[in-house]
């Protein structure tokens, strides 16, 4: 696939996004969700080759294909890693499976109820490798917790700072203002957030798009004004702390918004099952994923 090809397959096709980009801070929890104990690694080189080989395996499985996955977030590591002998990116465009790759370094420490991102550093650098591994575009998570219309400009401002960054690289860039489910003030930072994304995508030059991952709204159509704008090639949607069979029902209440579930998709994966086993518990996830991503039954 080259550029536009991924670009129309992100644009329109029919699926979801796969988030396999848990990074340091959360990968001992993703590899005890797949039945792997902290005891298994001793360094953080070891940790980290036991989820790349979790991710190569998911890659590698028949159900992970383009006809239902259109897309796939890696962390770094894994991009610079190898999947059945090709570079992982390449393994991906392999399946039809358009790549992107996760590119901030965590949280700042909450102020005015939101958490900026941590200071890319190299970001320049690592667009160049990742455009060279033919990687499509990227993505950056903020937090809010709170309905504090602040502390949401404040996100929303460096999100679109760094989007500008990734744009200008060549790559894709997928902004990712993660509203805390569990917030108090859930609804009235949702209904902030859209105000604010509206505004920035409203002064965003002609021509320019941007991707957005965004917790699912509590009030379902929210968001309907960011799927249709036209500086917007596709909204997706963060699990965000659900259990795959909740997150897939509210997902099918949102017109346009595709999936890009990373625990929902993970969840009955485990290390100690044969090929078969993995295979098939994959398949009936994706599959999952993939009708509440597509059929909007109850859709406002």
């Amino acid at each position: 696939m080259n550029t536009a090809e991924m670009t129309a397959k992100i644009a329109q096709g029919k699926g979801f996004i796969a988030a396999l980009d848990q990074s340091g801070g959360s990968t001992p929890k993703a590899l005890a969700g797949y039945g792997v104990p902290e005891d298994a690694w001793s360094t953080d080189e070891e940790m980290f080759g036991l989820i790349h080989a979790m991710r190569a395996r998911i890659i590698q499985s028949p159900a992970f294909t383009g006809d239902k996955v259109i897309g796939a977030i890696l962390f770094e590591r894994t991009m610079d890693g190898d999947v059945g002998g090709k570079p992982a990116p390449a393994a991906l465009i392999e399946r039809g499976v358009v790549p992107f790759i996760k590119i901030d370094k965590g949280l700042e420490a909450e102020a005015d109820g939101v958490q900026l991102m941590k200071p890319i550093a190299g970001l320049d650098t690592l667009l160049a490798r990742a455009k060279g591994l033919g990687v499509f575009g990227t993505k950056e998570r903020s937090v809010v917790n709170l309905a504090n219309r602040d502390g949401i400009a404040a996100v929303v401002r460096q999100q679109f700072a760094v989007a500008a960054q990734v744009a200008a690289a060549g790559l894709m860039p997928i902004i990712e203002p993660e509203v805390n489910i569990k917030s108090p003030e859930r609804a009235e930072a949702d209904a902030m957030l859209r105000d604010e994304i509206l505004t920035a995508l409203d002064a965003l030059p002609e021509g320019e798009q941007v991707m957005l991952k965004l917790s699912i709204p509590a009030h379902p159509g929210l968001f309907d004004t960011l799927v249709d704008h036209r500086k917007v090639l596709r909204v997706v949607a963060l699990s965000g702390g659900y259990a795959r069979a909740q997150a897939c029902a509210e997902l099918a209440k949102n017109r346009g918004m595709i999936a890009s579930f990373s625990r929902a998709l993970l969840e009955d994966l485990r290390h100690g099952m044969n090929d078969a086993a993995f295979d098939a518990a994959l398949a009936s996830a994706i599959d999952e994923i993939y009708t509440a991503s597509i059929q909007k039954a109850g859709a406002a």
